[in-house]
């Protein structure tokens, strides 16, 4: 029997679009690699890295949240920015999945065009 993949799953809900998105935007990969690399930093001092308003870097960082790349954590009026890296998994996970796909093929070519060979 052959299983039946749900090839639209939610992209508002479903982890790995979730996490795609995320890290799909050059700005918000360069805010978590600072964070990764520099550890946890209030907004004011994300945006001041950035040539952009400090409303933009708060959408970009919300975006973050949403993926769960980022956790927020509030001390008095300090909003305090932190890297979590573990939903990149899922990425990891399916482009290794991805891989593997064009492995088997190009192991398959291979086999294709030596027994080519032997034949002529």
């Amino acid at each position: 029997m052959v299983e039946r993949i749900d090839a639209n799953p939610a992209p508002e809900t479903d982890p790995l679009s979730l996490t795609l998105k995320a890290a799909g935007d050059p700005t918000r990969r360069a805010i978590l690699t600072h964070l990764a690399q520099e550890g946890p930093a209030r907004v004011t001092d994300i945006a001041a890295r950035f040539d952009i308003s400090l409303n933009a870097v708060s959408k970009h960082i919300m975006v973050l949240e949403k993926a769960g790349l980022v956790t927020r954590r509030t001390k008095w009026r300090e909003h305090l920015i932190e890297a979590n890296l573990a939903p990149l998994t899922l990425a990891f996970r399916w482009f290794q999945d991805l891989r593997s796909v064009w492995d088997l093929r190009l192991d398959a070519l291979e086999a294709h065009l030596a027994k080519e060979t032997t034949d002529d």
